[in-house]
């Protein structure tokens, strides 16, 4: 896992419930047996030094079985942040109920919706399992928080994967966050993720939604980035009506 500065990227919404904002986006930690358990508290210190509002960490936080980094992943519990996660495919692959247990200062939104006050309005944020959660036993309610969408506004849509944008986009959510892809992790392999995947990495606008594909801190596989560095990014979001 790489620690960087993190950088603060203005978002336009529509809604004016959400302006002023801010949210620190982490995903695809990837922590697995050689992680550095001083990063980890490098990582905490800087989660709890940055002025956001919450943290939304969009899937894969481990790489191997939760046994082995069981104490790495105690050390996450010490973020002063509220931190709203959802599953990656690795936590499936790995152990999500495991994680579960120990990440236990954490919020888990796998088909849920969490609604929070910020400056005297109600702002629902919403979380929808992996793609690959019926492989590994675990349900995937898309029926459900399409309802929950269409039905809460403002809102905050988290998912492991950008082609869930859909959802969030039929359902006219403010803002969809989102991981996967590690923006390619090594040149040139940024087309063959664009081959499967709709968006690489960045900020996009598709209608009234706002979304945020996020490259991640981790790597899989091999431990290097070529043209795609890691990043934890802080979004401050804006209202287009009080510009």
């Amino acid at each position: 896992m790489h620690i960087v500065e993190p950088t603060v990227l203005e978002v336009f919404v529509e809604n004016t419930s959400l302006n002023n904002l801010r949210i620190l986006h982490l995903s695809d930690l990837h922590i697995n047996k050689k992680t550095n358990s001083e990063v980890l508290k490098l990582l905490v210190k800087q989660c709890n030094d940055l002025e956001v509002d919450f943290i939304a960490l969009t899937g894969d936080i481990i790489d191997c079985k939760v046994k082995f980094i069981k104490e790495k992943l105690q050390i996450l519990n010490s973020i002063s942040k509220s931190v709203y996660y959802i599953s990656g495919n690795h936590d499936l692959f790995y152990g999500l109920s495991s994680l579960q247990k120990v990440l236990s200062n954490f919020i888990f939104l796998d088909n849920q919706i969490k609604t929070i006050e910020f400056k005297g309005n109600s702002i629902n944020i919403i979380g929808l399992s992996d793609r690959f959660s019926k492989f590994f036993g675990h349900k995937r309610d898309e029926k459900k928080i399409k309802n929950i969408l269409k039905k809460s506004s403002p809102s905050i849509f988290l998912a492991h994967q950008p082609k869930d944008y859909k959802i969030a986009v039929n359902s006219q959510t403010e803002l969809f966050l989102c991981g996967h892809t590690h923006g390619g992790q090594i040149f040139p392999f940024h087309y063959l993720v664009r081959l499967v995947q709709p968006f690489l990495n960045g900020l996009f606008y598709v209608n009234k939604t706002a979304i945020y594909v996020n490259k991640g801190l981790g790597t899989w596989g091999i431990d290097y980035r070529y043209k795609a560095k890691a990043e934890m990014t802080i979004l401050k979001l804006i209202s287009k009506k009080v510009q």
